[in-house]
């Protein structure tokens, strides 16, 4: 009898593994299935912003496999539009309900791949039945937004409650449609996975495109007239709307893991070792946006919900399960985005990152250009190092800038993952051009820039 492999959840994380599952072991040997509650499978989350805006034409961009091509291709049983809503790990069994055809399934498993992702956070005010309030974490969130901006009667006006980069490309997008918006954040600044220095630079370039910002305040209650919200209300007043979507970042989708016994960590996400195996829960797995994983410079546990991850972690756990051996050794947390065309890049320790994980350090901010000064369309950009002193060690590096700018935190994120010091950072050997850099690229500005600080102070 082939042994079963149930996967929840049909997304980066579970589809990997059951893809990677597949290529290691026969049909006969392992059959597969996979539940998803939503319309589509392997889709790019990250890509539902730029759909919003119009930039992606056709949702089916943002799809990397049809459930179609998961059956045929790799004899996975692909059930669509089914919920699981139970798991019984003494019976290895897990319960799914059908929500368009209703009824309940029973499917027993050997192994078990929980990747139910993660949710928008949602705070109690945003509980209503009002029309017209969005969380955007699934592509059915994309396809519901899109719905409203093009209903009667148009919406002319948003908030957008919440400034990391859901929030923020949301944000964009709307004026983009040409809504009226305006952006809430309870913190002092908006994007705040970089330090506030930084964080002005992106808030100037939203106030350019006309993004109104309020920052310092938070929303408490909507208001509603003919069963679609009409305003936000916060102490300052009601912020009058037509629509609202939540930007207030995403915790791990785990009330299904933990109700059938599944360990989570001190960040609420699922606890899984290297190897993606829940400790102590033989044949039982989980990959993506639900479990946490190792900070490779704090050293902590985090959870980092990113399409990156949840891929590399899937395919780990499909190597192990096919008989195979890989691990997942951790994330230094890099992640790029934009605002029109200013790019933002970050990776590893933010200050308040190194502060809290007890290390002593230095920050530098290195201003520099994209391309060299006479070269035509150079622009701007900041560069930020943290280093741990007294040893130099690359902590945490930041860049806003505009063309050429996010995808140097790349170099910095290598130098980061290897350990690298700021001053063996400025011996690296980059690529020079007059379109492409500055003589002196600004990660070797950067670099000398921490080096001299450290010098001064172990003076």
């Amino acid at each position: 009898m082939a042994q079963r492999l149930i996967v929840i959840g049909g997304d980066a994380a579970g589809m990997s593994t059951a893809s990677q599952a597949r290529r290691r072991r026969g049909r006969d040997d392992l059959d597969i299935v996979a539940f998803e509650r939503g319309h589509f499978t392997s889709y790019s989350a990250c890509g539902i912003p730029y759909w919003i805006s119009g930039l992606v034409p056709e949702p089916e961009q943002l799809i990397a496999r049809e459930p179609e091509t998961f059956r045929s291709e790799y004899a996975i049983d692909v059930r669509m539009r089914h919920e699981v809503t139970a798991i019984d790990l003494e019976r290895r069994e897990v319960v799914a309900r059908d929500l368009e055809g209703g009824g309940e399934v029973r499917e027993r498993f050997d192994e078990l791949m929980y990747a139910a992702g993660a949710v928008p956070v949602k705070p109690q005010w945003a509980h209503t039945d009002a029309d017209g309030v969005f969380g955007m974490q699934t592509l059915d969130d994309g396809a519901a937004l899109r719905d409203w901006l093009v209903a009667e009667p148009r919406p002319h006006r948003a908030v957008v409650v919440g400034g990391g980069y859901i929030g923020v490309e949301i944000a964009e997008a709307l004026i983009q449609r040409g809504l009226s918006v305006t952006l809430i954040e309870q913190a002092d600044q908006p994007m705040s996975t970089v330090d506030a220095d930084m964080a002005e630079l992106v808030a100037d370039a939203m106030k350019g495109l006309g993004i109104h910002i309020r920052t310092g305040l938070a929303v408490t209650d909507l208001e509603q007239r003919d069963g679609r919200v009409s305003a936000v209300v916060t102490a300052e007043g009601p912020i009058p709307t037509d629509v609202v979507v939540l930007g207030l970042g995403v915790r791990p989708n785990t009330a299904l893991a933990e109700a059938g016994g599944l360990p989570l960590g001190p960040t609420g996400g699922i606890r899984v070792d290297r190897r993606m195996r829940v400790p102590g829960l033989p044949g039982v797995w989980a990959a993506g946006d639900c479990v946490e994983t190792l900070h490779r410079v704090s050293g902590l546990p985090v959870h980092v919900p990113l399409g990156t991850h949840a891929n590399k972690q899937g395919r780990v756990a499909g190597i192990n399960i096919g008989g195979g051996y890989a691990t997942f050794t951790g994330v230094i947390g890099t992640a790029v985005t934009k605002v029109c065309e200013l790019e933002v890049g970050r990776t590893g320790l933010r200050e308040r990152d190194a502060t809290a994980a007890g290390f002593e350090f230095v920050s530098v901010i290195a201003e520099s250009t994209n391309r060299a000064g006479y070269y035509p369309g150079s622009r701007p950009m900041s560069v930020k190092l943290i280093a741990e002193r007294p040893s130099g060690r690359l902590l945490g590096a930041q860049i806003v800038g505009w063309s050429e700018a996010a995808k140097r935190i790349d170099a910095l994120a290598v130098a980061l993952w290897n350990g690298m010091t700021v001053d063996e950072m400025t011996q690296l050997d980059l690529g020079y051009a007059p379109p492409y850099a500055p003589v002196w690229d600004p990660v070797l500005i950067a670099a000398r820039k921490a080096v001299d600080v450290l010098t001064a102070v172990g003076r």
